[in-house]
C-alpha cells in the first residue's frame, strides 16, 4: 500500500478515543498542518457560475479563535447584487443538472468524496485552525463529510433514483417519480463547517438540485475548500455557488428571493424558526432546518458510573460544548449522585487544554468573544442558587492570552434553574438529583428542544422506558464514547423533535435525500 493510500484509508470517527496508530496519526496531521499554515493569510473570492468574483469592497479578515494574531484569510464580502448573480447562475444550471440523471450525478459526487479522503489531513488541519477543533474532532468531521456523500449516493441507488412503478390500471401505465425542487439556499454554521455543509449540499445535489451556499462568517475557509472539492470533482458551472459576506446584508436577501425553491439551514432555533415561518409565501416551499438542542443524560442507580462519567464528559466538552448535540444537562438518581459527580469532576479536571492543533489537546477555545461573554453570564447565573463544582473561569494566562479560552465547567443546580432550559453552546454542564427515572424523563422533556438524549442503566426495562418516553429524535443508551453525541452517516439518523428540527426526518439517515425532492405521478394511457 502506498503512503498516499494509507493516509486516505486512515479513519477516525467521533467516538474514536484513539487511532489505531497514534504516532502515524500525528505524523499525518502534522503534514496537513504544515500545508494549512502555509495557506493562511490568502485572499479568497466568491465563486459564482464557476468563476471567481471579487467585489470592490474590502475583504473581511478572519482570525483564528486559538490566537487572534493568526490570520486565517481575507474573504470577499458579497453585496445583494452578488446574491442575484449567484441565483441567476443557479437557475441557468438547474435543468441541465437534473437532466444529467441521478446515475451520472452520483458518479461526480463520489469523486468529491474520494477527493475529501485524499485531502483529509489538509482539510482537518485547516478546520482545526479555523474553528479551534482538536485533532481527533477535526479528522472525525472530515471523515464524516466523505461518508455523508457516499451514504446519500447509496440511498439514491437503493431507491433507483426514486422512480417507482405504481399499481396497474386498465390500459394505463403509471409511475411515481421524485424530482428536484430546483435551487436550494444552503446556510451552514461554524461548529461543523464541513460536515454540515457537505451533508446538506450533497443530499440536495444528489437529488438533482443546485446550490447557492453561504457558510458561517466565522468559518469561510472550510467552506471555500469544500467548493474547491466540488469543482475538482467536475460539478458543472453554476451547480454550486459559494458566497461569503455579512449576515445582516446578504442573509435575508438570499433565502427570501423568489428564485430559491428550497432552504437547508443549521443554526439557532430563534433564527431558524423565523426563516421557516417567512420562507413560504404564496405557496409552500421546503425548509429543512436543524435548530439546536438542550440535551440531557440520565444516570440511573444501576448504571456503570465510570462509563457514565466518561460518556458525559466527552459529550459535554468535545468541541468545547459547541455542538447542538452536546450534553448540557445531567439528571442522576440520588443514591449514586455523589459518587457519579465525583467521577465526572475528576475526569473534567484531567482535560488537556490549549492549542487544539497540537497533539494530546482535548479542549480548545470557544469560537469568539461573544461566546466567552456568554460563558461568563452562565457562570454568574449558576452561582445564583447553584454551585460551581469545577471550572467557572476564563483562561487568560500565557498560552491562552490571545484566544477565547474558558475552563470546562460542571455545576450543581436545583431542578427548575433557568440554565436547565437555555441552550448555551459552551463547555458547561449542569447536574441535578432526581428520585427516579420517571422524574428524570419528566425533567428532560420540559425543554422546548428535542434533539439528543442519553441514558446509563444496566436494566433493560429502564432503557425501554427511556426510549418510549423521552421526547428526542436521537437516543443513546450506555454510550461511553459520547452520552448524547457522535451520530454517524448510515448508523444513526440525526434529526430533532419539537424546537430542534422542522421535518422529523434527520440527516445521516435513510429519509433525508428524499426531502429534497417532490413527487410527480406519471400516467401514460395506451393509444
Amino acid at each position: 500500500m502506498t503512503t498516499a493510500q494509507a493516509k486516505k484509508d486512515f479513519k477516525i470517527t467521533y467516538t474514536s478515543a484513539a487511532a489505531p496508530d497514534m504516532d502515524l496519526f500525528h505524523q499525518y496531521f502534522d503534514e496537513g498542518l504544515k500545508w494549512a499554515k502555509e495557506q493562511m493569510g490568502k485572499t479568497y473570492p466568491l465563486i459564482i457560475g464557476g468563476q471567481e468574483v471579487r467585489p470592490s469592497s474590502k475583504p473581511k479578515t478572519v482570525h483564528s479563535p486559538i490566537n487572534s494574531d493568526w490570520v486565517i484569510g481575507h474573504f470577499a464580502v458579497a453585496e445583494v447584487s452578488h446574491i442575484s448573480q449567484a441565483l441567476d447562475a443557479a437557475q441557468k444550471a438547474k435543468k441541465d443538472w437534473e437532466r444529467l440523471g441521478w446515475v451520472e450525478r452520483i458518479k461526480l459526487m463520489r469523486k468529491a468524496s474520494s477527493l475529501i479522503r485524499e485531502r483529509k489531513w489538509e482539510l482537518g488541519a485547516a478546520m482545526s485552525l479555523e474553528v479551534g477543533k482538536s485533532r481527533m474532532e477535526s479528522m472525525g468531521e472530515v471523515e464524516e463529510s466523505a461518508d455523508l456523500i457516499d451514504y446519500y449516493a447509496k440511498i439514491m441507488e437503493e431507491n433507483k433514483g426514486y422512480v417507482k412503478p405504481m399499481g396497474p390500471s386498465y390500459k394505463e401505465t403509471t409511475s411515481s417519480v421524485l424530482r428536484p425542487y430546483g435551487v436550494f439556499a444552503c446556510i451552514s454554521p461554524f461548529n461543523f463547517p464541513m460536515a454540515l455543509a457537505t451533508g446538506m449540499s450533497s443530499a440536495a445535489l444528489i437529488a438533482g438540485n443546485v446550490i447557492v451556499f453561504k457558510p458561517s462568517p466565522e468559518t469561510p475557509w472550510t467552506g471555500y475548500l469544500l467548493n474547491e472539492i466540488y469543482q475538482q470533482a467536475g460539478l458543472p458551472a453554476g451547480v454550486f455557488n459559494f458566497i461569503t459576506g455579512d449576515d445582516s446584508v446578504i442573509g435575508d436577501p438570499l433565502w427570501k428571493d423568489d428564485r430559491v425553491d428550497g432552504l437547508a439551514f443549521t443554526g439557532s432555533k430563534e433564527v431558524g424558526m423565523r426563516m421557516v415561518r417567512e420562507f413560504s409565501g404564496k405557496f409552500w416551499k421546503p425548509a429543512l432546518a436543524e435548530l439546536g438542542g438542550k440535551n440531557a443524560a440520565i444516570v440511573c442507580a444501576s448504571a456503570d458510573l465510570d462509563a457514565a462519567a466518561e460518556g458525559i464528559m466527552r459529550s459535554a466538552f468535545g468541541l468545547q460544548g459547541q455542538k447542538c448535540s452536546a450534553c448540557s444537562r445531567v439528571y442522576v438518581e440520588k443514591s449514586v449522585a455523589e459518587k457519579f459527580t465525583q467521577k465526572l469532576i475528576e475526569k473534567t479536571k484531567k482535560i488537556m487544554m490549549g492549542d487544539p492543533t497540537q497533539k494530546d489537546i482535548f479542549l480548545g477555545p470557544v469560537i469568539n468573544a461573544r461566546a466567552a461573554k456568554r460563558y461568563e453570564e452562565a457562570v454568574k447565573s449558576a452561582k445564583n442558587g447553584g454551585q460551581i463544582l469545577t471550572g467557572g473561569n476564563r483562561m487568560t494566562d500565557s498560552l491562552f492570552a490571545k484566544g477565547h479560552f474558558v475552563a470546562p465547567t460542571v455545576v450543581h443546580l436545583p431542578l427548575g434553574h433557568e440554565l436547565f432550559l437555555r441552550e448555551l453552546f459552551l463547555p458547561f454542564t449542569a447536574i441535578a438529583e432526581v428520585e427516579n427515572l420517571a422524574e428524570a424523563v419528566r425533567e428532560a422533556n420540559k425543554v422546548e428542544y428535542g434533539l439528543t438524549a442519553g441514558i446509563f442503566s444496566s436494566k433493560k426495562e429502564e432503557i425501554e422506558f427511556f426510549f418510549e418516553n423521552i421526547e428526542s429524535g436521537v437516543c443513546y443508551a450506555n454510550r461511553k464514547g459520547g452520552a448524547t453525541t457522535g451520530a454517524w452517516p448510515g448508523v444513526q439518523s440525526f434529526g430533532g423533535w419539537k424546537g430542534s428540527g422542522t421535518t422529523g426526518k434527520g440527516g445521516c439517515g435513510p429519509y433525508y435525500v428524499s426531502q429534497f425532492m417532490r413527487e410527480q405521478s406519471r400516467t401514460v394511457a395506451e393509444l
